[in-house]
């Protein structure tokens, strides 16, 4: 409590919000911390919008789920100044994703050439959708012919069946 002027008490409400402040930062600094900041000369700006792009398409081997811009891993570092060193060489982009697909193998791109290994990741999905709908059209199919297939002896004991229930259900219980 703090006095005022006027001899009066004011409750310190900033203390709260300071407090809040500084969690929110704790919070926040350890990724901003741990960002990827490397800086990379280039020979001319085309080269830098290649190496950006590039390395966006570029998987990391060990994180897996980022591409080699954003991870944070030694080979990702070590795949980014590769990647810098075979532009300022002048290869293009397609020798450096074989360099890199030679290398790594095709995981290392987040979009696979689309060839007899990879035909399945390509078209596979497409095709069990597709293949799932048929047999579902099949199953609606066949279950609405066999309700036209029912005899009328078949349908009358259903009837019957029916009623039978509906009787026992409006008799009041003992």
């Amino acid at each position: 409590m703090v006095r005022t002027r006027g001899g009066g008490a004011v409750k310190r409400s900033w203390l709260p919000l300071a407090a809040f402040a500084l969690l929110s930062f704790l919070l926040v600094a350890p990724p901003m911390a741990r960002a990827v900041i490397e800086t990379y000369t280039f020979s001319r700006p085309d080269l830098e919008a290649r190496y950006h792009a590039l390395s966006q398409e570029l998987r990391c081997p060990k994180c897996q789920n980022q591409n080699i811009a954003d991870s944070n891993a030694p080979i990702a570092k070590d795949l980014r100044f590769l990647l810098h060193a075979k532009l300022e060489q002048g290869a293009s982009d397609e020798e450096i994703l074989t360099f890199m697909v030679d290398r790594y193998g095709e995981f290392v791109r987040y979009r696979p050439a689309v060839d007899s290994k990879t035909w399945v990741l390509w078209f596979g999905p497409g095709i069990m959708a597709l293949g799932g709908l048929l047999l579902l059209f099949r199953q609606l199919g066949q279950s609405r012919s066999t309700l036209h297939e029912l005899d009328d002896e078949t349908l009358q004991g259903l009837r019957d069946r029916v009623a039978a229930r509906k009787s026992t259900q409006d008799e009041p219980p003992c």
